[in-house]
């Protein structure tokens, strides 16, 4: 079964202005993430605007970005939703569109208990094809629910499609006893861009990265500093992503990485309500500290 590694960039869903998706802009996207190196896709998570499209717009994304892929990056599809029900139709259309794998986030907002999680996951990794691949996704400052290592363990080993987990919270404690999974054969993505290199050196596969979306190269240059065993440059690469980080504000808000993509000359659209784009002053403003640290980054 294939596995999320490297540089897996979680994508932006462009909006017109009136709230609809411009699935032309998708394909645009997703042409150029490709161009620029990414190792594969992960589109319709959070910095994807999940929980605001509808169970047919995501599918559409969905299929958008498997189609312009085309084979050529390994796609995984977030499937994560408000129910149980449209997290299983979900699941199920990504299997049958050829995507290579889903993403599947705790259930959100109510509070779920260790043995409604474990029954959740099981349920929806035995609704798709025993080789079908499935990350969970343990996002608990967002969903506020935590997915413990003992109840991913348990699902790891009723469903062996499950092959991994994103976990997108900065506690390396945790992220140790996720890489123990199975025995040390479970697939640990970090969702954290600022740990991506740390990360990498604990046994982490790779990040999915929101940031990526916008700047993919200094991600991109880090793995393969890595990869080299060129440990001084990668840390200084990684230094670098950082501050990408920083001005970008990690997607906290969306809005700053469609802006700072149409700066690059990539239209990626607008917000959908009632998250709003950027106004004028900060559009500047951003313009302005992306500039500065254009004008001094090189990632060769």
């Amino acid at each position: 079964m294939k596995h999320l590694y490297g540089v897996t960039t979680a994508m932006v869903t462009p909006f017109h202005k009136d709230g609809t998706i411009d699935y032309g802009k998708v394909e645009q996207l997703t042409e150029f993430l490709i161009s620029k190196g990414v190792h594969c896709l992960y589109p319709l998570g959070t910095t994807g605007e999940m929980l605001r499209l509808s169970v047919s717009e995501r599918k559409a994304v969905a299929e958008t970005v498997v189609r312009k892929a085309a084979g050529r990056v390994t796609v995984f599809i977030h499937v994560g939703a408000m129910t149980q029900n449209d997290t299983v139709e979900l699941a199920k259309h990504a299997s049958e569109i050829g995507a290579d794998g889903i993403g599947v986030v705790t259930p959100a907002f109510f509070g779920a208990n260790d043995r409604e999680l474990e029954q959740y996951f099981v349920t929806v990794a035995s609704s798709v094809p025993e080789t079908f691949p499935v990350y969970l996704y343990n996002i608990p400052q967002c969903a506020a629910n935590d997915l413990k290592t003992e109840v991913a363990e348990k699902v790891a080993a009723k469903c062996s499609n499950v092959i991994g987990i994103k976990y997108s919270y900065p506690d390396f404690l945790r992220t140790n006893e996720y890489l123990n999974i199975k025995g040390g054969d479970f697939s640990v993505m970090q969702g954290s861009d600022r740990l991506f290199l740390a990360a990498l050196a604990m046994g982490c596969e790779g990040v999915i990265s929101g940031v990526s979306c916008v700047y993919p190269e200094p991600f991109v240059a880090v793995y393969n500093a890595f990869l080299e065993k060129d440990l001084e440059k990668a840390r200084k690469l990684q230094r670098i992503a950082i501050q990408y980080c920083e001005t970008l504000k990690s997607g906290s808000n969306m809005s700053y990485f469609k802006e700072a993509l149409k700066l690059r000359g990539i239209d990626a659209g607008h917000m959908r309500a009632p998250q709003l784009d950027l106004p004028e002053y900060e559009i500047a403003d951003l313009k302005r500290k992306l500039d500065e640290l254009n004008a001094v980054t090189h990632y060769a």
